[in-house]
């Protein structure tokens, strides 16, 4: 069937697309209700040959042109409740969308399904922005790790608590998590932090389950924050990870538990078991990876307290996690269990990240966390 304008006004475009009306209407992806349910989301571009590259799929998907014109566009099928983060690719360059005002660092935009939750303290920023750093920052020449790498230190709302934010460049360079921290101390949605942003060489190989990363950042990374002057508390440490640095972050706390106590994980790999990430299918072992072999070890986590939450669009994920969360409620922990409107994507774990932290703190009144997904408590 022959595609006609129709289809691009119901995304309340106007005229022939390509005309100069219809690109000075055009703007962010926008939605429209899919008759399955869910939406179908149009995403536009202008000039040149183009696909779009999700963070939480594989596959680019590719776009059509219009005719002979300079519009290129695809409606791509999305589910209720979902923020995302894309980039277009074309000509082996990638670029962010210059008609979408929502960015996440220099190369990428962020769209949201009109149903999807807000994301209270993080800031609207554009693509072009400059992310503010902080002004404290370490410079770690790691003897276990190997190599130099430098490490950022914020003291949110004066400092408190250490929050280590592994993948930190994430949370600095694309996602404003400093700027996040602030405005929800200062809305009293958390206590004072220190934020030290963690920077990653090797992702595979040092969130592996291997003990190097964490006795690093116990003899090496945590003296070196207390020489700053900043306010450190040591006996409050929290990690926040997410993916691979989740998996990461439940290994500490079970094979560090003097040193980590308190985490917060976002979309967990805990499918994860050695050598499950050269299989075609690594998400095929045993369910819960190697942390559930280890939880059935009877270890006791009377001492943790440990925050999951994982999208409830990444059905596979769901039930490695479910398993970890139940044998870790079992081992004694403090657990608290969330499913968040996501995919496996980085913009999406930005409320529960905030939020988890502060529950890991034992904060526990947050008055933006009304629509966090479905929250239980075990």
């Amino acid at each position: 069937m022959r595609r006609t304008e129709d289809v691009f006004a119901a995304y309340g475009l106007p005229g022939e697309p390509g005309c100069e009306a219809f690109w000075a209407a055009a703007g962010a992806p926008a939605s429209v209700p899919a008759r399955d349910g869910g939406w179908t989301t149009l995403f536009l571009w202008r000039g040149c040959p183009a696909s779009i590259g999700f963070e939480s799929r594989s596959e680019p998907v590719a776009l059509d042109r219009w005719g002979e014109t300079d519009c290129w566009y695809a409606e791509v099928p999305m589910p209720a409740r979902l923020r995302v983060t894309y980039r277009f690719l074309s000509d082996g360059a990638a670029f962010a969308d210059p008609l979408n005002p929502i960015g996440a660092g220099g190369e990428r935009s962020i769209a949201a399904t009109p149903d999807a939750p807000a994301q209270p303290y993080w800031p609207v920023l554009g693509a072009g922005q400059v992310l503010p750093l902080p002004r404290t920052r370490v410079r770690w020449t790691s003897t276990r790790l190997g190599g130099r790498r430098t490490v950022r230190v914020h003291p949110a709302g004066g400092g408190g608590p250490v929050v280590l934010l592994l993948d930190g460049d994430d949370w600095l360079y694309l996602h404003p998590a400093m700027a996040a921290f602030d405005a929800a101390v200062t809305a009293g949605a958390m206590p004072p932090v220190t934020l030290v942003f963690l920077p990653t060489r090797d992702r595979e190989a040092e969130f592996g389950c291997r003990p190097a990363l964490w006795e690093a950042v116990r003899d090496e990374l945590l003296p070196l924050v207390a020489q700053t002057g900043l306010p450190v508390r040591p006996d409050g440490l929290v990690v926040a990870g997410q993916s691979l640095g989740g998996l990461s972050a439940m290994y500490a706390a079970l094979e560090f538990p003097d040193l980590v106590s308190r985490i917060a994980c976002q979309s967990p790999s805990l499918w994860w078991a050695p050598g499950a990430e050269a299989l075609p299918d690594p998400l095929s072992g045993p369910l819960g990876g190697a942390v559930a072999a280890r939880l059935r070890e009877r270890v006791d986590l009377s001492g943790l307290r440990v925050a999951f939450d994982v999208g409830e669009h990444e059905t596979r994920m769901l039930p490695h996690c479910a398993l970890v969360e139940g044998l870790t409620a079992r081992a004694g922990a403090t657990v608290r269990v969330s499913r968040s409107p996501s995919v496996h994507d980085r913009v999406s774990w930005r409320h529960a990240l905030v939020r988890d932290v502060a529950w890991a703190l034992g904060h526990h009144h947050d008055p933006a966390d009304v629509d966090s997904g479905r929250p239980r408590r075990t």
